[in-house]
């Protein structure tokens, strides 16, 4: 058989790329998905093959249901996967994280998160379910530490990644033996460029007194995948942080 096939959703930056390049030098062909990050995913996807690895780009709008419809047979018609006879591990990354008070929440901004959130992750994960199955593949959803808090102007997040959670927690049983389905709930690893002394303040009350690094969030996904026998899992890489009660 071939190498082993990554695809990771939304890895054109940020933490997605770095899941990316830990698969990638763990030896997998790896699929960058892009929505509007063109250029940082072809400068990522230059920069691995630049060191010998096996990468290539896929765009596709996660918000559209036929844009995703399109990517799924992307990726089951990709040569890594064809090679393979199939798709050995699917990371939802993707991704919007922006305040909005409850009062000024749309139904709009609602349902565009729930769409990115929830039913892009199922619409792929049922897509592709075919090809994890045929050699035993692993997937995992990002999901985060909000779960039983209430976090100020987030509400639409929080409640989306709750409902990606329960979803992936839901195939984790529809979907063994045959295919594994986890959960890494990263903490403070990365600001957004609104929050940094928010985030300054929180990592304050972290345990391990610093923010996390893409890397490490990279590992956490990368355990996941390769533990045969973890499923329904979900691992929070918060340096401690979810032992604080505030």
């Amino acid at each position: 058989m071939a190498e082993k096939v990554c695809f990771v959703t939304g890895s054109g930056r940020r933490i997605g790329a770095s899941i990316i390049r830990k698969f990638s030098n763990e030896g997998y062909a790896v699929l960058i998905h892009v929505a509007s990050s063109v250029e940082a995913g072809e400068a990522l996807k230059d920069h691995l093959i630049d060191k010998g690895a096996r990468a290539d780009v896929l765009q596709a709008d996660l918000s559209s249901e036929q844009e995703t419809i399109q990517l799924i047979s992307a990726i089951e018609n990709h040569p890594f996967v064809q090679q393979r006879g199939g798709l050995d591990v699917l990371v939802h990354n993707a991704s919007v994280y922006s305040q909005t008070p409850i009062e000024e929440l749309s139904m709009e901004t609602m349902r565009f998160l729930n769409r990115l959130h929830i039913e892009a992750p199922l619409q792929i994960s049922q897509g592709l379910f075919p090809l994890l199955s045929a050699v035993q593949g692993s997937i995992v959803g990002l999901t985060d530490t909000s779960a039983g808090k209430a976090w100020e102007h987030l509400s639409h997040y929080t409640s989306s990644k709750a409902g990606l959670r329960q979803m992936m927690l839901n195939l984790a049983g529809e979907y063994a033996p045959h295919v594994r389905v986890n959960c890494v709930a990263p903490g403070a690893i990365l600001s957004a460029d609104w929050e940094h002394e928010h985030f300054e303040k929180i990592v304050q009350s972290i345990p391990m007194k610093r923010s996390g690094e893409p890397e490490d969030v990279a590992g956490a996904v990368f355990f996941f995948a390769t533990s045969p026998y973890l499923t329904g899992q979900e691992l929070f890489v918060d340096g401690g942080w979810s032992l604080n009660p505030s």
